[in-house]
């Protein structure tokens, strides 16, 4: 971990500008591409004819992205070889790490594929309409329709389920081509037909759906512009691919466009609306000096922009570039769901199977009827509708948070977030805006007050945390600071310098107590201002303290709304701080924060966080990205707030907030909340239609087409629900 700069009664954590946790993770080679990737069943298939390259093993899928991403031992070269030999369609091969490509939406499927899909439905229902009016279900005329039933509509079907055969390979496919193949055989030709034309039907609301939450990601990127006005050397202005503009370029953002790239602001006045990053509903000031990001509007005037941040390294970009590796990551249902369609297609098989048998064999019943009850059973097998749910419910969950200005890090974190009991959050920034200011000086002893600012400011000009600049900032004169020699950091307690050739301390009330400084007329000082909220900060000279500094931090005015959604939400709000005892609680109460830890060493955060667990349940933590990462690692879930522009957003915690509103973490639990409850009613309604199909096909009622409509109906109803996270509210914005 980085080395800390700790002199802050508030933050004895704080880790050096530009540091971050690093997380380790599993090296990756290259991507393909695969047009057919959609779900479950095509990923078992091409595990299979990768098995026979080298090192391919352990690739792993993303639906959402149709990508395979190879480990770096495997030759990308024969994996794309072993793919295409099994029918699928390799549209490219990039390096993991390449710059995002926002690509254009995807409509879903192709005017080709919507006419065929007419054209294959027509000839099916015309077969069954032949058949029912002739009372022949062989006729030729009832074959040649649903030939061109199955042959418009259904070939790809068929082509999928002969790769599963020869790959042995128990998928959808085969059991579609097995139960369409039956139905030939037996002669219930309409049948087959209606039954290959409705599974396209499935097939194209699964691919619909897919496109739908991919094209939802996507449009983040879409935000920005693809061209931006870079000014020249001789003042003019030239339109220019945003992906070619280098960093340090001057840009002009004009009213009404989106700001391309991520920069700072050397000109002009502006406000600009920053939802599309932060989630915030309202326009926010620019001058020379602020930041603007990339996909944000520029309300009214001409802004000129110093460009800080290339194209494919935007916040934007790594926004999406978070949300799209997310998309990979497993959530705890997502993985029950694929374990469970694991073990319940070949189930289901073997119970097809034994139907199809046992009662001929043993009861003398007819093989037509139990062949047809077991066909029903395979199609009832298809587990289409369940595995399709859960892709589709958490990556909507995930941009439905991007779009919020949470960046959530995997689809585990997601359903995750519902089991926080507990919110463990810093202080300084967090319930506090984050920029104290200096409000009194206090000399004690005759000690001259212009001495004592001089003395701190320059023992704090080599601190970075907001107190120290309040202090540093309460030095107005035009003089020089003095020159501090051996600089230290004292974690939790403060500072150490030598100026002049005298050693002086700067710090809290730890500090003064460990060195003797400590006297009761002291103690009611500290009291007295802490009393008031203020954080009080000692100037010491050996064992006497020559001043006190009071510093306050306003409260964010959202934080006490936010802490009281939390509770609304079952969470209690924890306050860890490193601040004194008296302007801890002073906050707390302020807030209707009952439980408060003062005076805390980063140590004693990773201690608390982990007997809150013990006692408690499950616990997040919230902080700036960098401080206290011991609690943020231990912690059930780390969230850092304020990460806009900042690398620390994809690097430090499992959850990051764009913007510094505690509330966007209550907006997190009830989007994680609201995700779980969509998994298991899209579970609920997979399952509970396949099991009143399954009793009807028992009893002798369900038909082929039946089963095959339950199953769109379905996919039609879970996907739907899944989708319904997009439209999710924001609390903060309520």
């Amino acid at each position: 971990m980085a080395e800390t700069c700790t002199r802050c009664p508030d933050d004895p954590g704080v880790a050096a500008p530009g540091a971050a946790i690093q997380t380790g993770s599993r090296p990756t080679g290259a991507q393909l591409t695969v047009t057919e990737l959609d779900c479950p069943s095509e990923e078992a298939v091409i595990r299979k004819l990768l098995a026979g390259v080298p090192g391919a093993g352990q690739a792993s899928f993303d639906y959402m992205q149709r990508r395979v991403t190879l480990p770096p031992e495997a030759d990308p070269e024969a994996a794309e070889q072993a793919i295409r030999a099994g029918g699928f369609t390799v549209a490219k091969t990039q390096e993991v790490g390449t710059a995002l490509d926002a690509g254009a939406s995807e409509t879903g499927l192709t005017r080709r594929e919507v006419v065929l899909m007419a054209a294959a439905g027509a000839a099916a229902i015309g077969s069954e309409v032949v058949a029912w009016s002739s009372g022949n279900e062989t006729s030729w005329p009832v074959g040649v329709l649903a030939a061109a039933a199955i042959a418009l509509g259904g070939i790809d079907t068929l082509k999928k389920g002969w790769t599963a055969l020869c790959t042995f390979t128990l998928n959808i496919n085969l059991l579609m081509m097995i139960a369409v193949i039956g139905a030939i055989i037996i002669g219930q030709w309409p049948e087959a037909a209606v039954v290959i034309w409705l599974f396209g039907i499935a097939e194209a609301i699964e691919k619909l759906a897919v496109v739908r939450a991919r094209n939802a990601v996507r449009a983040l990127m879409q935000l920005a512009p693809e061209t931006a006005l870079v000014k020249q050397a001789d003042g003019t202005v030239l339109e220019v691919a945003s992906s070619h503009v280098a960093v340090g370029a001057a840009i002009h953002v004009r009213p009404g466009q989106r700001v391309p790239l991520d920069g700072v602001v050397t000109a002009g006045h502006s406000a600009v609306d920053e939802a599309p990053i932060t989630g915030e509903s309202i326009p926010v000031d620019k001058a020379p000096g602020a930041r603007v990001f990339a996909g944000t509007i520029n309300q009214q005037g001409l802004l000129e922009v110093n460009v800080t941040a290339a194209a494919g390294n935007t916040t934007l970009a790594r926004i999406v570039r978070t949300v799209q590796e997310a998309q990979a990551t497993r959530a705890p249902t997502q993985r029950f769901v694929d374990q469970f369609a694991r073990y319940y297609t070949p189930a289901v098989v073997l119970v097809a199977l034994a139907v199809a048998i046992v009662p001929p064999l043993a009861f003398g019943g007819g093989w037509f009827d139990w062949l047809y009850k077991a066909l029903v059973l395979l199609v009832i097998a298809c587990p289409c509708a369940l595995v399709i749910s859960t892709p589709v419910t958490v990556v909507s969950g995930l941009a439905a948070a991007a779009r919020r200005g949470i960046l959530v890090k995997g689809g585990l974190f997601l359903e995750q977030g519902r089991r926080l009991r507990v919110l463990a959050v810093d202080k300084t920034g967090t319930l506090t805006e984050g920029k104290p200011a200096l409000i009194d000086v206090l000399a004690l002893d005759g000690f001259a007050e212009r001495d004592a600012r001089r003395l701190a400011a320059s023992l704090d000009s080599h601190s970075e945390h907001p107190v120290a600049r309040a202090i540093v900032a309460g030095w107005t004169e035009k003089a020089g600071l003095a020159e501090v020699a051996g600089f230290e950091s004292l974690p939790g307690r403060g500072v150490r310098g030598t100026i002049d050739g005298t050693t002086y301390l700067l710090g809290n009330r730890r500090l003064a107590s460990e060195n003797g400084a400590l006297t009761a007329e002291l103690d009611a000082t500290l009291n007295a201002q802490e009393a008031q909220g203020r954080t009080t900060v000692i100037l010491i000279e050996g064992s006497r303290a020559l001043a006190v500094f009071a510093v306050a931090d306003k409260v964010r005015a959202e934080s006490r709304q936010a802490v009281a959604r939390l509770a609304d939400l079952g969470v209690r709000t924890v306050m860890l701080t490193g601040d004194n005892e008296r302007t801890a609680q002073a906050v707390a109460a302020e807030l209707g924060i009952s439980q408060v830890r003062a005076q805390m060493l980063p140590e004693d955060k990773l201690a608390a966080i982990q007997a809150l667990q013990r006692e408690i349940g499950p616990v997040g933590m919230v902080g700036d990205g960098v401080n206290d990462a011991p609690a943020l690692a231990q912690a059930d879930i780390g969230i850092a707030m304020g990460m806009a522009g900042t690398d620390v957003a994809v690097e430090t915690a499992d959850v990051a907030l764009m913007k510094d509103d505690l509330r966007r973490v209550a907006d997190f639990i009830g989007l994680s909340k609201a995700t779980s409850r969509v998994l298991w009613q899209n579970i609920t309604v997979a399952l509970g239609l396949k099991a009143i199909v399954f009793a009807l096909a028992m009893a002798g009622v369900a038909s082929l087409w039946l089963a095959v409509l339950a199953d769109v109906g379905a996919s039609l109803l879970v996907v739907a629900n899944g989708l319904r996270l997009l439209r999710t509210r924001s609390l903060a914005d309520r």
